[in-house]
């Protein structure tokens, strides 16, 4: 039976067709769902008692569960506990422009770049689209407040559960749905190339970061499993055909790894590698955990390698920093209880 938080309002209507009723009573479900939060079919009052009874019978309402949160600086971090009892955990930050969600994808992650927390744990299975979909309503319920965007950048690798991570997308982006728009939603992949030439023939018009993290084969290969499967040989193409085929900008995550990726040569590699491509530079200031032993780059080696892209023409930011104090940091999250 399933879950009706992961049903796309196409599906939904499809589904009302096919038990012979008009199709806009999808649009009646989504209003109570994700407009009334009215979560109990028994309760929708404008349709009649045999399509009730109908989706009572082929649809579940249930909800995944909020098990602990802690909170930091501009940001809470969620564990959740899904019906099956495994956990993961999603973080809510605060930032001036508005309310970002970072969801999970799947249970544990099978990419295993040696530099992140989240891939210690191997991946147990993938998240179904509702179990993604859950996380937004629950934080926007227990904040009593709209989230205005969402990041894929959670625990997972989103390519490696492709179907149920369009299916999401298409749930929170529909106007009768979460109706969070297509600018203010980003998926992240280390690097999956099908994945990345499929996703680009979509109607979808979100946004791509790709964790790039380094601008040699050879650094990748040392600290990115993925990239001995796609170099930058494949990856590289990829990217520049998606630009093409979408006219979007793509974002280029890169951690800065102490004394690994931080160089100003790796400054001028990632240069020349990005020259004349339609995208920005995320520098990200690596968050330390004590199962892994990559350290923090200076503040003096972030700047330097930051100036060098400038001074080369790439658009390029350092992100904020926050969620450390707490694990709820990029590369933190491990779905922990304790």
């Amino acid at each position: 039976m399933n879950n009706i938080f992961g049903i796309t309002l196409s599906d939904l209507e499809e589904y009302f067709l096919n038990i012979g009723e008009k199709k806009y009573r999808a649009v009646q479900v989504y209003d109570w769902l994700y407009k009334k939060h009215v979560y109990n079919f028994n309760e929708f009052s404008n349709i009649k008692q045999s399509i009730i009874d109908n989706l009572n019978n082929d649809f579940t309402n249930e909800f995944i569960n909020i098990e602990k949160v802690l909170e930091g600086t501009d940001v809470k971090k969620f564990l959740f506990r899904l019906l099956d009892g495994e956990k993961i955990e999603a973080v809510l930050m605060y930032h001036d422009y508005g309310l970002s969600v970072c969801v999970s994808s799947q249970v544990g992650c099978n990419m295993g770049c040696r530099f992140c927390e989240s891939g210690r744990l191997k991946k147990v299975r993938n998240l179904e689209a509702y179990e993604i979909v859950e996380q937004i309503i629950l934080i926007q319920k227990y904040i009593g407040k709209k989230i205005n965007s969402v990041v894929l950048m959670g625990i997972g690798e989103p390519f490696d559960n492709y179907d149920n991570i369009i299916k999401f997308i298409r749930i929170i982006n529909d106007a009768h749905g979460l109706a969070i728009g297509s600018r203010h939603i980003t998926v992240s992949t280390c690097g999956l190339v099908p994945k990345i030439e499929e996703f680009s023939n979509l109607d979808l018009q979100v946004n791509l970061a790709i964790s790039l993290h380094g601008a040699t084969d050879e650094i990748r290969n040392s600290i990115m499993p993925v990239n001995k499967v796609y170099s930058l040989g494949v990856l590289m193409p990829a990217i520049r055909d998606y630009i093409a085929k979408t006219n979007r900008r793509v974002t280029i995550e890169y951690v800065m790894l102490n004394m690994v990726n931080d160089n100003v040569s790796d400054a001028e590699a990632l240069a020349k590698l990005l020259k004349g491509m339609n995208v920005y530079v995320n520098l990200i200031p690596y968050n330390e955990t004590k199962n892994i032993g990559f350290k923090k780059s200076s503040k003096d080696r972030i700047d330097k390698f930051y100036n060098t892209l400038v001074k080369n023409k790439i658009n390029v930011t350092i992100r904020r920093e926050f969620g450390g104090s707490i694990k709820a940091a990029c590369g933190q999250l491990r779905s922990e209880s304790d």
